[in-house]
């Protein structure tokens, strides 16, 4: 039902070949101010642009100002994407991100909490196992700083990446090929795909995409399965949110002055710290929901048509 309610809008293929593009070119906007800051910094040290790898750019700037000019590209991504919803295909932002008749908030807090809790216990538990891999990296003012842009801008990025390949890409594709494993499918790759440029992939190796992938995979059933993209908003931003001001490496996407740093070797890294939150944390996460959500029909609701309504029954959607 959540992907067949986009038959209610304007739904042509070609708007939303033309939104994808409008949002790309917002992005891009965004990521002006970054680019042009680490250019400065980066002439100003006399260092050639030349050969300017994404990690050197992810160090050339003080790392709260280099965290706000990054996540600034998904904030306009994000107003980007929700003028398109409005203006190209006619629908209100809640039935972008629900069939229920209101946003319901609490799924968003519910698993919010539930991931920041056994994230960050698992760091922390991780932490005193093997506490030679970490250096305690607490400086009060630059961490408070952290957590005014984060709090602001983090929940953006993800908002911007979860509106987009689980509700505006997934209504999409589905609504165009009428089922719902191909979208799962394909946005799950793309969402995976886009990664590949994170320092992480450059340290760990293709391995890596097995995470990226799967946690698109997660992010998508647990869309289908709800009806709504609550959830998987509530996950992402506390995935994100906790990293960022829990623990930052030398060669991850986010440089933070965060409360721990990860000094371990990530070429050492074992299979088993990509494979687990894959095969073994998700699927117990998603076990979980379904009983408090009372998931049901999952063969259906993963893999069963979409069905288009009669053209009697199509009503644009009010805002």
């Amino acid at each position: 039902m959540y992907i067949a309610q986009a038959f209610n809008i304007l739904h042509d293929w070609w708007r939303y070949l033309v939104g994808v593009f409008i949002v790309v070119i917002a992005v891009i906007i965004g990521q002006l101010p970054f680019t042009a800051a680490v250019f400065y910094q980066a002439y100003k040290n006399g260092d050639g642009l030349v050969g300017l790898d994404q990690t050197k750019m992810m160090t050339l700037l003080e790392p709260n100002l280099n965290l706000f000019l990054m996540l600034l590209s998904f904030a306009f991504g994000l107003l980007g994407l929700f003028l398109v919803v409005k203006y190209l295909h006619n629908q209100s932002i809640r039935h972008l991100t629900t069939t229920r008749k209101r946003i319901d908030w609490s799924r968003f807090w519910f698993v919010f909490i539930l991931w920041g809790v056994l994230s960050s216990s698992l760091v922390i538990a991780d932490y005193f196992l093997t506490p030679e891999d970490y250096v305690f990296n607490f400086k009060l003012v630059p961490f408070l700083i952290l957590c005014l842009v984060a709090v602001l801008l983090v929940p953006l990025q993800t908002s911007f990446e979860e509106y987009l390949f689980r509700g505006y890409l997934m209504q999409g594709i589905g609504v165009l090929v009428k089922n719902r494993w191909i979208p799962l499918i394909i946005t799950s790759f793309v969402f995976g795909l886009l990664h590949i440029a994170n320092p992480e992939v450059d340290k760990l190796g293709y391995v890596i995409m097995v995470y990226y992938i799967g946690t698109g995979l997660f992010l998508g059933i647990m869309t289908l399965m709800d009806e709504g993209l609550e959830l998987a908003l509530g996950f992402h931003a506390a995935n994100n949110l906790f990293t960022a001001l829990l623990v930052t490496a030398d060669w991850t996407a986010f440089q933070t002055h965060s409360i721990f740093k990860d000094m371990s070797d990530p070429e050492m890294m074992g299979l088993g710290e990509i494979f687990v939150p894959v095969f073994i944390i998700f699927p117990i996460l998603l076990f979980i929901l379904a009983k408090k959500y009372k998931w049901t029909n999952w063969k259906d609701k993963l893999f069963g048509p979409v069905i288009e309504p009669p053209e009697d029954d199509y009503k644009i959607l009010e805002d």
